[in-house]
Parts: structure tokens; sequence; C-alpha cells
């Protein structure tokens, strides 16, 4: 018996049906997708998620790819980068350029001057290092003294689980070096080879390192991000740059009854936190804990400052004892960013918070004319609970990471680039307008800025 004759009509009419079968399987498929994820509310938490974008609501619909990617970075951490919380993300080889045959990742200052490039060399790999990396000669670096951490040889590498990971570390030995890394200041070690590599590594400011006199400098380590491998106290990093802000549930303000906190100790800084806090203090209550002040709370007891801190006080002042570009350490990031207060900063240029912290989570003082309009300002956010938690609404966004600081060390020292000199290591270190002793604002007024 011969198969029943089909029209074209009817083909197409069993087309259309089994399609639309198929697509109300998959929006119900969907569906529950987002319900899964978001739980029967009526808004999924990714689309309530991403409707707090820089307070602009985002639409959903029809950029697919765009939710998926956003998905995976925040509720599947082993999609991150292997340098965040759970992620597994490994780099590969770096491309090379068709037409000069040079890798195109951005690793050096001259690259890209307005990144600190950190996570571009914590990505990086050299083009032929997984194929040659068993034939490779490990890079030898050589550390004269300080750093108690880098013990000898190559286990530091290994554990750390750095992409690059041959090279290995040294204590004598330095005509045989790579590199050599001086931590604060430059030691007499004997002949220096031909493209040996100097690297001078600065922790402090300007005000508490040594002048470093006629040493040809190749590479810099420092919180600055002109340095060739930026060494920040701490590094912010987004799960996805594109969401800054979400809704919090956590009321901040509640239960807490008192102001503005200050832990210090250094009575005698380079700037003039000491006089602005004495000026703040007239217009609104400052605890100052400390040495400096009349409040006791022993470093001792450091974690129970800090739970009193968390409970108690609305404002914690972050005033760094140096006002120098970039130089944002463990007051603002630690003491202010890792507790539920809202932190006042002094120290960095603000342009250089904005580019270090979290969006909207904390306030510079040169945002205000005076220290009473400042105080000003804190008296409005303590009675608008609404506002004051708007300044939390980065939590959640994203985490500070380990930025690898030996991994970087050892990839860049794989880069295949003609060595560079620092012409005057100590004027870059500390030229004109890297510090200054008055505020940043005061001293672009002066200077016509």
């Amino acid at each position: 018996m011969g198969l029943p004759r089909l029209s074209v009509k009817r083909c197409f009419i069993y087309m259309f049906c089994a399609t639309g079968m198929i697509l109300l399987v998959m929006n119900v498929r969907q569906r529950e997708l987002w319900h899964a994820i978001g739980g029967d509310t009526g808004q999924s938490q990714t689309q309530r998620l991403l409707s707090d974008i820089n307070n602009k609501p985002i639409n959903v619909t029809g950029t697919a790819n765009a939710v998926e990617n956003i998905v995976d970075k925040f509720f599947d951490p082993s999609k991150r980068p292997w340098y965040m919380n759970g992620g597994t993300r490994r780099p590969h080889p770096a491309v090379k350029s068709k037409r000069t045959g040079r890798r195109i990742a951005r690793l050096w200052p001259d690259e890209d001057s307005h990144d600190d490039r950190i996570t571009n060399q914590l990505m990086f790999v050299p083009p032929d290092y997984n194929r040659t990396s068993l034939e490779r000669k490990p890079k030898r670096i050589m550390v004269p003294h300080g750093m108690n951490e880098a013990k000898t040889g190559n286990d530091l590498f290994l554990w750390l689980g750095c992409p690059v990971n041959t090279c290995v570390i040294t204590r004598d030995n330095p005509e045989t070096a790579d590199l050599i890394l001086f931590k604060d200041y430059v030691s007499h070690v004997g002949r220096r080879p031909a493209n040996q590599i100097w690297l001078l590594y600065f922790l402090e400011c300007p005000y508490h390192t040594q002048t470093v006199k006629n040493a040809l400098v190749n590479w810099t380590a420092t919180y600055r991000t002109e340095s060739d491998i930026v060494a920040p106290y701490e590094r912010w990093q987004y799960y996805d740059p594109r969401i800054t802000q979400i809704s919090q549930t956590f009321n901040y303000a509640a239960n807490k009854t008192k102001k503005v906190a200050w832990f210090v100790s250094n009575c005698h800084p380079r700037n003039n936190r000491m006089q602005y806090v004495k000026e703040l203090s007239k217009y609104i209550e400052v605890d100052i804990y400390g040495a400096c002040g009349s409040l006791r709370c022993p470093r001792s007891q450091a974690q129970t400052c800090f739970e009193m801190l968390d409970a108690d006080y609305k404002f914690y002042l972050a005033f760094e004892n140096s006002n120098c570009r970039d130089y944002i350490t463990e007051k603002f990031f630690v003491n202010g960013l890792g507790h539920n207060v809202l932190p006042i900063v002094m120290g960095a240029h603000p342009t250089d918070y904005a580019k270090s912290a979290p969006y909207r989570s904390y306030i510079h003082v040169d945002e205000f004319e005076s220290p009473r309009e400042l105080a000003e300002y804190l008296h409005r956010l303590d009675r608008d609970d609404e506002l004051y938690n708007s300044y939390f609404k980065w939590k959640g966004t994203g985490e500070f990471i380990n930025t690898y600081f030996w991994c970087r060390v050892c990839a860049m020292l794989h880069d295949e680039r003609p060595p560079k000199y620092y012409n005057d290591v100590n004027e870059w270190w500390r030229g004109d307008n890297i510090c200054t002793q008055n505020s940043w604002r005061e001293n672009e007024e002066e200077n016509g800025l």
C-alpha cells in the first residue's frame, strides 16, 4: 500500500503546528528556569539585579546572551577567572598581531596608562609558553633582602597556581639572576650583567621611603597605577562591570546611635587631618580612639573594636597619614569597606578613589568646601536612612581579589620586551604633584586647576 500524498499546504500546516509546540515548550522551560533562579515573586533575581545598574532599568528582553553571561558571573563562580573566589577560568596563550608579530595584550604602562593592568597581567601567558614551557630555562629572581614570604626555589609559584610558573627565587648569586627585586632600597650586589632587570618595590608612600640615587631601575612595583607591576593594598573587581549597584534588603542604619568614629595612633601626619578633624568636631560628634583621642580600644582587641564600629557608628574616618596619588591603605579597604559603616576618606586624590573603590561606597572630604559643609551632609544622612543605605548598594557586586604579585612578576619576566630604564626613578616617585600637604582641593585652587 502506498504512502498517503501530502499537499504543500498540509505540509506547511504541520510544520507550523510543530514549530508552535516547540516554542511553547521552550517558553515554559524558560519560565521554570527563571522561577528556579529568582523564586516565585513575579520578577526574576536576574531582572531585579539588572534593574539597578547605575540606578537605571535595563530591558532584559532580547538580550539573551548578555543575560546569560551576567547570570554565569553572578551565580556560577566557576565561570569567573582563576584569581577570583571559586574561579576556574584559566588564561590561554596571548594572541599575536598578524601585522607586528607581537602579543596584543596590554601589560605595561606605556601600553595602557588608564588602567592598572593587574587583571591583564594575571591572565597573561606568552604566546608559545604552553608548547615550550617544559623546555624553558626557569627565570631566576634574586631577593637580596626582605620579602620573607619569598622562599627559595620554585615552590611558591606552584603553590600559588601561577599560570606562568617557570621561575625560581634565590637569595644569592646575583650575577646569574634574570631579575633582582630590591625592597625599599637598592643594595650593592656586585657587577650587573647585561639585560638583568632591577625591580624596585615600595609599599609605603614617598614621605616614608628612602631616596634612590644612581640606580638604573628597570621596573617599579608600588601602589601607584603608573608602576610597571602595580601592588595595591587591595584591589576591587566587579563580577560584571555593567553592574555596580544592586538593591539591598538590610538596613545599615538600624539601631546605630553614634555618628563618627576614628581609630588613630599617628598624631603627627604629613597632611592636615588632625586640624580637619578638630574643625569637623565642632559641627558633629566625632569619637577618637587611640593615642590622639580620649577614648581607648586597644589593637589587641581589634575584633571587639570593629564589632563596636559595626553596631554603634554610621561613619568612619579613613584618613591616611599622607595625601599622595593612589595612596589608599587598609584604613579604607579593611577598616572602612570591610565593615558596615560609611567611610569618609582623605589621602589620595578623589579621582584615585573613584578608580580604586566600588562605586558610591565612600565620601571624600574634597567633595565639600569645608568640614562644616561635610558635617551638614553627614547630619542629613543620619536623618535619612534611604539616602544613607544608598552608599551600600555596591555590596555583592564584586570582591577584593588576590593580585598574586609573584605570579605577575614571573609572567612579566617571560614577556619578550626590550628592557626599559627610568632616567630618574626618584623624580618619578616623589616629583611635583605626587604628594601635597594641603588638601587636593586647595592645591588645585592654588595652581588654578
